[in-house]
């Protein structure tokens, strides 16, 4: 660092800013590349076309008085070719003196070189940002996860592959939002900040806002919020955002992370499924072009219709274990522990002990993309119940690799019955279950106002992204992941 300060003094001394200003470019390497990779080293010459270029300094060779480089910009890199009987003594000081890491201005002739490589012919350098830290040494490719996960800026120089996952994930989310906007859908904010953390089953960070003197929970769900949208007659309605779960994280789990839940009135469950089927195929063509992803050592084909299967069908034909006859708390956990599964002290019902055989062995046997419907009302506390049988819920997971990647249901509009599921919530919680929620009377008032029958869909962005990019980390999609 002590050369490259002395540098930056000697760019002072010299009369130039080491930390220059607006910078006019005519194009970015993928422009230059487009237009003229195609051209023979002849026709540029008869052309005789200049261009203005900007970037990162990669690589830099040379001896004399004529000298190589590559710029690197946001769409790649373009060689620089630099002679001192082009640019002057001035200018090719400035070439000589620059570090790699440095931000150059570049302006001068589009040709080729004899070897073929297109090339800015330097007429005029600017000097535009000194960097006083030197690149990784092996910039081709930082290698050490810790620091490219804590110093995210130097991956996205260093490593291409991760550049272009984050320009990915963005038009991932440019798409959702086109295809729900394309819909009718609304796309609204809600608070961040709420009295009582709900809309999900888990574990709330908490915080203090010092002007009210109250406690607050920061969002696990941006749900109860759309709904009172629904109620106040906005009836289609999306939020792309983060919430936060102050819960473990693992390759598919981190505290923070962003959702896409959406509301349609007059909806139900079904009509969710079809919703969520075209956004991950809209996100297929659009982005990546295919519907057969490589993922995790599979093929996963999100083209078509996907699977539907219900709940206690996927454990029968796993397991063996059937739960369509009616039977007792105790003679469910009775079949719990024949099958080793823990009875937690807070499962009051059947529905608890279908949920732990359906996540011991059905969930990491679906790998193609799988709806899995009629989950247990006691784990749906704002699901609408099934008319033909109402131990079971209007809701359904979509589940691919063995993972969730969607939620929804036909939304329980009956304040009554919703009051109630609260209820049994909070005693859960009190019972020790600290994923349960409490009471949220605000929004059960909401609902007396009345709610039409509505459809929700709740979508995990980063394990989209995952799905998407073949990443099998959720720290590699997330541009500053949580770290300790």
């Amino acid at each position: 660092m002590k050369v490259r300060r002395e540098k930056m003094e000697n760019l002072r001394d010299a009369g130039i800013d080491p930390f220059g200003h607006k910078f006019t470019r005519t194009h970015n390497s993928q422009e230059l590349h487009e237009a003229y990779d195609e051209k023979t080293k002849e026709e540029l010459h008869e052309l005789a076309l200049s261009g203005i270029v900007a970037g990162r300094l990669m690589t830099k060779r040379g001896k004399g008085k004529v000298g190589f480089a590559h710029l690197q910009d946001r769409e790649g890199q373009i060689q620089l070719y630099v002679r001192k009987d082009e640019v002057g003594e001035e200018n090719y000081e400035i070439f000589k003196k620059a570090d790699l890491g440095d931000f150059l201005g570049v302006e001068g002739e589009i040709m080729k070189t004899d070897m073929g490589e297109l090339s800015i012919k330097a007429k005029k350098l600017t000097f535009l940002s000194k960097a006083l830290r030197p690149l990784p040494e092996k910039f081709h490719g930082l290698t050490d996860t810790e620091t490219r996960y804590r110093k995210r800026y130097l991956d996205l120089i260093s490593n291409k592959e991760s550049f272009n996952r984050f320009v990915t994930r963005s038009k991932i989310i440019s798409e959702i939002r086109r295809y729900m906007d394309g819909r009718g859908y609304l796309e609204v904010e809600t608070p961040v900040l709420n009295n009582e953390a709900g809309g999900a089953s888990a574990r709330p960070f908490y915080t203090h806002h010092n002007s009210l003197d109250i406690d607050m929970a920061l969002r696990i769900a941006t749900e109860l919020h759309l709904k009172r949208l629904i109620v106040g007659g906005m009836e289609k309605v999306y939020e792309l955002g983060r919430v936060f779960r102050n819960e473990g994280m693992d390759m598919t789990h981190n505290p923070e992370f962003t959702t896409m839940e959406s509301y349609e009135a007059y909806a139900d469950f079904e009509d969710i499924m079809d919703l969520t089927e075209g956004i991950f195929q809209h996100v297929a063509k659009t982005v990546v072009g295919q519907d057969i992803l490589e993922y995790d050592g599979k093929e996963i084909n999100v083209g078509g219709k996907f699977k539907r299967v219900h709940m206690v069908d996927a454990i029968k034909e796993v397991s063996g274990v059937d739960f369509w006859p009616e039977m007792t708390f105790e003679e469910a956990t009775a079949l719990a522990k024949e099958h080793d599964i823990h009875v937690e002290k807070h499962f009051t019902s059947v529905g608890h002990i279908i949920n732990e055989f359906f996540e011991k062995y059905v969930e990491e046997t679906l790998i193609q993309p799988t709806f899995v419907f009629g989950h247990p009302k006691e784990i749906s506390p704002l699901a609408k119940m099934n008319e033909k049988d109402p131990r079971f819920t209007d809701r359904f997971e979509l589940f691919i690799n063995g993972k969730e990647y969607a939620n929804a249901f036909s939304e329980l509009n009956d304040p009554i019955d919703q009051l109630e599921r609260f209820e049994a919530q909070a005693k859960a919680k009190e019972l020790g279950d600290d994923e349960a929620t409490g009471v949220d009377y605000d929004y059960v008032e909401a609902l007396e106002h009345g709610m039409p029958p509505t459809g929700g869909l709740g979508i995990g962005i980063d394990r989209l992204v995952m799905l998407f990019t073949g990443t099998t980390s959720i720290r590699d999609v997330l541009l500053f992941p949580t770290m300790k």
